[in-house]
């Protein structure tokens, strides 16, 4: 039923102006109520579906459509997409990427076993040509299951498979003549400046701009150990964002147990922009415990000296105010220049990738993350799905938003 309810609205939208009439590729995602019938659905789509050679998707814990979120319930929500067969390729475990056509940025889904997730993430990234790759990873209470159905078929030697998928990454790779326009939330204020890492073992931070970290992280968040409980209710609601260096020199033993140390560092980054904001290379994790010992500060991540570190903290107004940012540079990004009479570009259709920590109450209300998005960005078709991890540009983020728009001749 609830597919046939999708069909009749996606075939309404067809017959109107503006909107796919041929379409090629549809992006799926389930919650996870329906996992045990994913196989089904799918089928039942493509056979009603027959003009769409390709799909791709995944499940989450909750999922999105234009401006509803919905959450621990049974939903589905499919975007049809017109595009130029020879400027995306649906990419699985079967049909890997890379093999006979040039990838330019890519829609990523992984599934949250995946043995070194970051480092496929980075490598996948790195067969790009623009390096940029935005999606997530998949959440659901039962199977995290993934959609890739290719027109082009299977890799030979790689074996049959039937477009439903469990473990890996899969997702469509697009060429450079599919325009898209992609931003990252992290939704984080920064409470101090940032600092360099001095010194660090492996996920503890030791020392922060040459002085004990936890001395550093004392004073920036004016917090002493003599009023223990007041210091570990805001220790708990701070996190760190992370910028971790290009290339560093120096380093412990080669067993790696002493402390890492940095002779020399290259230029990186900032964490830290005018504005206020988190620059896209900032990874936010939680603080984890401290080291009274060795006057450190532990991390839930690989920490190198030469990196930049800065206490940070979420909450419902920088939450907001952010998304607010990157939506409205997305759309000012579109806006014609001043010589031209109107914009010969329009947002054709978004994906939203956010993660199951932010969703309701982080922003104030039901659906409320959702309805900012379409205030600000306007009414364009949108699907998407709540994720254990998201993915934007290199990286495997965690709390954050990525919001990715499809550019269409206006």
């Amino acid at each position: 039923m609830a597919a046939a309810l999708v069909l009749a609205q996606l075939r309404a939208q067809m017959a109107l102006p503006g909107y796919a009439e041929t379409p090629t590729l549809a992006l799926l995602y389930l919650t996870d109520h329906y996992a045990d019938a994913a196989r089904d659905i799918l089928e039942y789509l493509e056979s009603e579906l027959p003009l769409v050679t390709d799909w791709s998707g995944t499940v989450g814990v909750g999922i999105v459509s234009n401006n509803v979120e919905y959450w621990d319930e049974p939903a589905m929500a499919v975007m049809l997409l017109e595009l130029p067969s020879d400027q995306y390729r649906v990419f699985s475990g079967v049909a890997p990427l890379g093999l006979g056509f040039e990838a330019h940025t890519a829609l990523v889904h992984a599934d949250a076993d995946t043995a070194d997730l970051g480092e496929l993430v980075a490598e996948l990234a790195a067969r790009t040509e623009s390096g940029y790759l935005f999606g997530g990873v998949s959440s659901s209470r039962t199977q995290g299951l993934q959609f890739a159905v290719g027109g082009d078929g299977n890799i030979k030697g790689h074996g049959a498979a039937g477009g439903v998928f469990s473990g890996g990454l899969s997702g469509v790779a697009f060429g450079p003549e599919v325009g898209l326009v992609s931003r990252v939330t992290q939704g984080c204020m920064p409470v101090a400046p940032a600092r360099t890492v001095s010194a660090a073992d492996r996920n503890v931070v030791l020392s922060l701009d040459g002085r004990p970290a936890l001395d550093v992280m004392l004073q920036d968040l004016a917090i002493s150990l003599e009023a223990p409980q007041q210091a570990l209710d805001v220790v708990r609601a701070t996190l760190v964002g992370l910028v971790r260096p290009p290339q560093a020199t120096g380093g412990g033993d080669a067993g790696g147990k002493a402390p890492q140390a940095v002779a020399t560092v290259a230029a990186h980054p900032v964490a830290v922009r005018q504005t206020g904001n988190f620059g896209d290379d900032v990874v936010v994790r939680h603080i984890i415990g401290l080291d009274p010992a060795r006057r450190g500060i532990a991390v839930a991540d690989h920490v190198e000296a030469g990196a930049q570190l800065v206490f940070c903290q979420r909450n419902v107004q920088a939450a907001r105010a952010d998304l607010t940012r990157i939506c409205a540079e997305i759309r000012d990004e579109l806006e014609p220049p001043e010589w031209a009479a109107e914009s010969t570009q329009r947002i054709a259709g978004a994906v939203y990738v956010s993660c199951t920590g932010r969703g309701g109450p982080h922003f104030g209300g039901p659906s409320a993350e959702l309805q900012l998005v379409r205030r600000v960005l306007g009414d364009v078709p949108l699907v998407g799905f709540f994720a254990g991890g998201e993915i934007a540009h290199r990286h495997l983020y965690g709390y954050t938003g990525v919001l990715t728009v499809f550019v269409g001749n206006a």
